[in-house]
């Protein structure tokens, strides 16, 4: 059943509507899960549809996965050529956290996907300046807040910064298309939490990892407790007493015993790629869609590692999985620059070989 706790709720939802729309953990919807719903409701249709078992809980995981390397080999095909897509491909499938979580029943999977998604329609605005495909990248990214509260918007500034660097319009329509774009995220992701906050509490399940009962309460008390505050509800996720789960804050953290197994085993080689590509695309025209990608796959990648890293309270090494894409796109992306530097100047030849036993090197 995965993880018992979310299984449970999925069985409540399929049996109970009420427990489906809100989240309920029991069936009576007396209390609901600590988190918002959206991966719930997937899980639970499923098991509506195919009975509640195992199998029906973790199938939607095990697409997920599989739609995540396929939208991200598509997207870094589209950028940097096939070889590049098929290594980023094979370095997302391969990513420990990634192989977890793809067959694991916590939203971490479902949100992944979301967040390439979001990233399939921000790159599709940029390839024709569309506006409703960056009001799409929006939307989606509302349904990740729905998925997994504001770790979903940690990528938020990696994508306005993307689109506002490098999209095709003049700068005042590039902002129009940004404040639509807002708009749409504003609305996918508040209309569920406006309902539950404007519906009778005496009617409704109380809103489980709060000491509060408020659905803001729960999205704040989150927050707070990363930053190490006391807002909300600190006695469950206040830095104080909250257990250790991935070693002590620090900017080293990802490289230490709880995360380094799971996500940095490519994260030097990812860097390397990252500072390669930016150099080779320094002189490019503004809209050069060559350096969108690294500025879009880095940003998302040092944004993640910052938050992870200086991160306080409840964090669990699993969280990094929302990682593991723009690291396989550095790798693979990085890797093909880093291969056509050293053809066209052998005295670059040594970068790639340097780079992967480099990785290798502080991997082990």
């Amino acid at each position: 059943m995965g993880n018992a706790y979310y299984a449970a709720a999925v069985k409540s939802g399929s049996l109970s509507w009420k427990a489906f729309f809100f989240g309920s953990f029991d069936p009576g919807s007396f209390i609901t899960v600590d988190k918002l719903p959206a991966s719930l409701w997937v899980q639970e249709l499923s098991a509506r549809l195919f009975g509640f078992s195992s199998w029906s809980i973790l199938l939607p995981q095990a697409l997920a996965g599989v739609a995540s390397i396929l939208i991200l080999y598509r997207l870094v095909r589209r950028w940097q050529g096939d070889a590049a897509g098929l290594l980023t491909a094979l370095a997302l499938a391969l990513t420990p956290v990634a192989v977890v979580m793809f067959r694991f029943n916590n939203p971490d999977a479902f949100l992944t996907f979301l967040l390439l998604a979001a990233a399939w329609a921000l790159w599709s605005a940029l390839e024709k300046g569309s506006t409703w495909r960056l009001v799409g990248c929006g939307a989606l990214l509302g349904f990740a807040f729905l998925t997994k509260m504001l770790e979903a918007l940690v990528v938020l500034p990696a994508f306005a910064l993307v689109y506002l660097a490098c999209g095709p319009p003049k700068l005042g329509h590039r902002l129009l298309q940004m404040l639509a774009a807002g708009v749409a995220l504003v609305v996918s992701g508040a209309w569920f939490v406006a309902i539950v906050e404007l519906w009778p509490s005496a009617s409704r399940p109380y809103i489980g990892g709060t000491s509060d009962n408020s659905l803001l309460g729960l999205v704040f008390s989150r927050t707070a407790g990363y930053l190490g505050s006391s807002l909300g509800s600190p006695d469950v996720y206040g830095a104080a007493g909250s257990p250790n789960f991935s070693g002590t804050p620090g900017w080293l953290r990802i490289f230490n015993t709880q995360l380094g197994g799971q996500i940095s085993w490519l994260a030097p080689l990812a860097l390397v790629g990252l500072a390669v590509g930016l150099w080779m695309t320094r002189r490019a025209p503004r809209t050069d869609r060559s350096r969108a990608g690294y500025l879009l796959w880095g940003a998302w990648t040092l944004l993640y590692l910052v938050v992870f890293s200086m991160a306080k309270g409840v964090l669990h090494p699993y969280y990094t999985v929302v990682l593991a894409p723009p690291i396989a796109a550095l790798v693979g992306a990085g890797s093909v620059a880093m291969w056509r530097v050293g053809r066209g100047d052998r005295r670059l030849s040594w970068l790639l070989p340097v780079a992967v036993v480099g990785t290798a090197i502080l991997s082990a």
